[in-house]
């Protein structure tokens, strides 16, 4: 499985909007973070998780030219507001599911009700088949690639953190009720929310990620979501051997 970062900063993205900080000045290419988003290729498929603000800069940069499934972790804006840049995959590969559970399906739809409910039909709108994901029920996409959802806790919003195959991403959380611990155990990789060193009121701080990856213990893990407070290469000294700050572009393959 090929894993590719598309992005890995926070909502403001780093550097952050008239901020002077060292990381937001900093020249080293792995502080410069847009919006979190990964993709995943297993057996000719490609799956897209999230449609970020910044989703149009980041298909280009990595030149991605078809998917086969959009998944959504959460109806937040750093996360969804890029999903009407999908239309020209839809030009040229017709419609495409994408999958987010019931919660964010009630949300995109009110903020995309011109695609969910459209009072015209046209090359304009994307072309999109949905589907609802359950915690904790399996679905394939393709052959090779078994998906399973499960629910974290955002604050008080539960979001869905995915599991392919002995891979994990689970960004957005403050906690993960012990049902989908369970879920993501034996894992080769984890990709786990981290936005920030101090600690934050719906985020998992770097102490409480570093200890849900000690719980689990998979073979390798990886931050993401991360902030302007984190400085790539000092920052990086904190961190065990077998766990590292995500950045932009890096891939992953196990």
């Amino acid at each position: 499985m090929k894993l590719t970062f598309l992005g890995t900063g926070t909502s403001t993205g780093v550097p952050s909007i008239g901020c002077s900080c060292e990381t937001c000045l900093s020249n080293d290419s792995r502080d410069k973070r847009l919006r979190v988003s990964i993709l995943i290729q297993q057996g000719g498929k490609r799956i897209l998780v999230d449609t970020t603000i910044d989703f149009r800069q980041q298909a280009l940069r990595a030149k991605i030219n078809f998917l086969d499934a959009v998944l959504i972790t959460h109806c937040h804006v750093d996360h969804v507001f890029g999903l009407d840049d999908i239309r020209p995959l839809n030009f040229r590969h017709g419609a495409m599911p994408i999958f987010a559970n019931e919660i964010a399906w009630k949300d995109l739809k009110r903020i995309f009700q011109y695609i969910f409910q459209p009072t015209h039909f046209g090359g304009g709108l994307p072309q999109l088949v949905p589907h609802t994901v359950v915690h904790n029920a399996p679905f394939m996409i393709g052959n090779e690639i078994e998906i399973t959802p499960f629910e974290v806790i955002h604050g008080k919003l539960p979001v869905i953190a995915y599991r392919f195959n002995d891979f994990a991403y689970a960004t957005d959380l403050k906690t993960i009720p012990a049902d989908s611990l369970e879920g993501l155990r034996d894992l080769e990789v984890l990709v786990l929310d981290c936005v920030r060193i101090k600690p934050h009121s719906t985020h998992l701080c770097l102490e409480e990620a570093l200890a849900i990856i000690e719980d689990l213990k998979p073979k390798k893990a990886l931050l993401t979501h991360l902030n302007h407070d984190i400085l790539h290469e000092r920052d990086s000294k904190l961190l065990p051997d077998n766990v590292q700050f995500a950045f932009d572009e890096l891939v992953v393959e196990d």
